[in-house]
């Protein structure tokens, strides 16, 4: 599974401490499109329909796999900022249990950060989007 440092090493604290010191949204952008280069890439066989999100402007393939209790979440995009916009994400969710992942307030979450008020409306509907997969996801395994 995804050795991606999301939900282990960078947490959505860290998220939240980092771009509160980051003044302009020009700046927080260029932060979260970094956060995305961090992230492995899907192996090819691992880009299938049955893992592509719904809802996206962009592709985006979610694949997940349960480690002992915690949920285990291996994501790409073919956009860089919704790579980025993944690795938020991630650092709420990945390698949490599922009841974890359904107990996080993820909208309380992006207010923190301000996100969807900077976010085009396709944008924010793909973000909710890939959030619900995960959520779903975290559903059918608790």
């Amino acid at each position: 599974m995804s050795n991606n440092p999301f939900g282990h090493s960078i947490s959505s604290d860290d998220i939240k401490d980092t771009l509160g010191f980051v003044d302009s949204w020009e700046e927080r952008y260029k932060y979260i499109i970094d956060l995305g280069k961090d992230l492995p890439a899907l192996p090819e066989d691992k880009r299938t329909e049955d893992r592509l999100v719904r809802g996206c402007q962009s592709q985006v393939w979610i694949d997940e796999q349960m480690g002992g209790d915690r949920v285990q979440l291996a994501v790409d995009s073919d956009a860089f900022i919704v790579k980025g916009l993944l690795c938020v994400i991630l650092a709420a969710f990945n390698n949490k249990t599922p009841q974890e992942i359904l107990d996080f307030d993820i909208e309380g979450y992006f207010e923190e950060l301000e996100l969807m008020n900077h976010l085009s409306a396709t944008r924010g509907n793909g973000l909710r989007a890939m959030v619900a997969r995960i959520q779903d996801i975290a559903r059918k395994a608790a």
